[in-house]
């Protein structure tokens, strides 16, 4: 079948024995374009320098969302996380009967499908070994029949975030910390040098393992029918990138060698060249399905970027944020060829919350103590205020986009623009991360999150609207936030209580409905109206309120409650009780895991 299709489809300029394609992913962790081939002068990365000769250099290729799970999830799917309501870290939630994984239909193709290993789709729904014909540290391509076109991914974890975590005395790295380029929102400590020159040997190692497998691909005699794509799964790795939507945390390198006898599916005509197509993971499964002749289904969100079924270039790329690890936050991010635009709807949250994962870095507690120490300049300080409501940088003139434009009003037209691509998208998709995530899981029990997003019963664009004025926080729309405040949907509250609560000590006119909605029956809006009634004053409400959502049945409701009580630093008897009970008696990963550095952090036993 598969023969016969690539056939038909390339018969006009090829030979009619032209067999399919075979197509190897080859994808490291945790990496942004930290590349020779991407001109970074103190990298050292012959082999996909080598790669990227002999193929083609995307230069503007985008994660969707700057973190692992989502991403792989936006993937695997070829639909934004936060359209399937994946965009959390470790969200398993199920897919919709609607929703097909891109492996199925290359199985269906012929296609001998091997992935070693990882798989970390973020949802129930995508599982390894029913996905794959083998999904293990075992799988490979060489494993399939005698003549079967295969589909192979390779991942390695050379470059993970966790590779820094355990310091290379500096006498052993091959890049001179004293040498190491230092983004200008990063302090210049010993930590933030050697961390940046141990990545950039880790980026290294890296590239020595894509080598070795082009290589073996070489020895096995398949290069010359073997499509070839590198790339990272999200950028990064020091802190503001990987989990920020900016481009250090979603910018990723990609490149994609087509063999000669596929030319008429080249980008360009000459190998060798950059193509400055935007493009994003959500592309990646239509462009597959497009490779290989199999029709694109109206579901998936993104657009082909090679083959057959190739979409006009696009004007934008989107990006998302949502919940990060243990901490709530939500961005969304809007790109084009020269411009990023973010919009923060919790603008009240600094950008620097605290998370387990990511403190166990040298450099990045490093620039925690010199911000204490009063040893950051304001853009390097800026990570520890809050956020401002909007963003716009100009990329091309401005790569590490510290200068925010959103308020200097040459910009504003670019501004109003991408706003407007923002909310267009956000409303397209029907993105999920509007309704808090407790919510999401009791309201889709029975049902999955992008059949309900799609259902009548969700007034989106009223819950849009009220989430763009909430974050604002602008005191004249105080009578618009306490008319959402009464709203019968727990979303649209959820918005005004934030509303009120970024105002802080100017929304002290609505103490009376914030008494009311610290104990509605949402546990989200309880937390947020919880934490605007403890800044103007009413600290016991506050907590009693807090106590209450600390014994909700839902582990998410309760992680917000601990993200409130961090906020809050709020050590009165009523509050630790709750967060030590719910240490000894929580089954979840996240709110566990907070209340055990909650307590150890305020210097109190686990056990009373």
């Amino acid at each position: 079948m598969v023969a016969c299709t690539i056939t038909v489809l390339v018969g006009n300029a090829q030979s009619d024995k032209v067999q399919p394609p075979n197509i190897l992913w080859l994808t490291s962790e945790d990496n942004s374009p930290f590349l020779g081939c991407y001109g970074d002068e103190y990298a050292t990365t012959p082999h996909i320098d080598k790669l990227a000769s002999e193929g083609f250099l995307y230069t503007h290729a985008y994660a969707n969302v700057p973190v692992c799970a989502p991403a792989r999830n936006t993937i695997i799917s070829g639909m934004y996380a936060s359209s399937n309501g994946n965009q959390h870290m470790r969200s398993y939630y199920p897919a919709s009967e609607l929703v097909r994984f891109y492996p199925e239909f290359l199985k269906e193709a012929g296609y001998y499908c091997s992935n070693n290993f990882k798989t970390d789709y973020n949802t129930t729904s995508a599982d390894g070994k029913e996905l794959w014909h083998d999904s293990s540290r075992e799988a490979h391509y060489k494993n399939r029949k005698e003549g079967q076109p295969f589909f192979a991914i390779f991942n390695s974890t050379t470059s993970h975030e966790s590779s820094i975590f355990k310091a290379i005395p500096d006498s052993l790295l091959k890049h001179d910390p004293q040498s190491a380029p230092i983004p200008p929102y990063h302090p210049v400590t010993e930590e933030m040098k050697h961390d940046w020159a141990q990545y950039y040997d880790k980026v290294g190692e890296m590239d020595a393992w894509v080598g070795e497998k082009l290589q073996e691909l070489e020895d096995l005699g398949l290069a010359d029918n073997t499509i070839v794509f590198y790339y990272s799964d999200h950028g990064g790795v020091l802190a503001r990138s990987k989990r920020f939507v900016y481009e250090s945390g979603t910018r990723v390198p990609l490149i994609v060698r087509i063999p000669k006898k596929y030319e008429h599916l080249f980008p360009s005509k000459n190998v060798g060249s950059k193509v400055d197509r935007l493009v994003s993971f959500v592309d990646l499964a239509p462009t597959i399905l497009s490779l290989i002749g199999t029709k694109i289904p109206d579901v998936m969100q993104g657009n082909a970027f090679l083959g057959e079924q190739k979409a006009p270039d696009p004007q934008y790329a989107y990006m998302l944020r949502g919940r990060m690890d243990e901490r709530y936050d939500m961005s969304r991010s809007v790109r084009d060829a020269k411009f990023r635009y973010i919009k923060n709807y919790m603008p009240h949250r600094i950008y620097g919350q605290h998370i387990d994962y990511l403190w166990n870095a040298a450099s990045m507690r490093s620039w925690e103590q010199a911000c204490l120490q009063g040893n950051c300049n304001e853009a390097q300080s800026r990570f520890w205020n809050e956020k401002p409501s909007e963003e716009l940088y100009d990329t091309e003139n401005d790569p590490w986009e510290v200068n925010n434009l959103a308020n200097d009003p040459k910009y504003a037209d670019v501004l109003h623009r991408m706003r407007e691509a923002n909310s267009n998208w956000l409303m397209e998709i029907r993105d999920s991360g509007f309704i808090p995530e407790a919510e999401l899981i009791d309201r889709t029990l029975g049902t999955t999150i992008y059949d309900y997003m799609h259902s009548k019963e969700v007034p989106l664009e009223q819950i849009m609207l009220a989430a763009d004025m909430a974050s604002l926080g602008k005191k004249e729309l105080i009578p618009d936030l306490l008319e959402f405040l009464k709203h019968e949907d727990s979303a649209i509250r959820y918005w005004g209580a934030t509303g009120l609560l970024i105002l802080k000590g100017q929304a002290k006119a609505a103490l009376p409905e914030l008494k009311k909605a610290a104990f509605d029956t949402s546990g989200s809006v309880a937390c947020v109206a919880a934490e605007a009634l403890y800044l103007l004053g009413e600290k016991q409400l506050c907590r009693e309120a807090l106590v209450r959502v600390m014994k909700n049945p839902n582990a998410f409701a309760r992680l917000h409650a601990l993200n409130v009580i961090h906020e809050l630093g709020d050590k009165d008897k009523l509050i630790v009780d709750a967060i030590r009970n719910n240490f000894h008696q929580s089954k979840g990963k996240y709110d566990k895991r907070t209340s055990r550095w909650l307590l150890r952090r305020w210097g109190m036993p686990l056990n009373p």
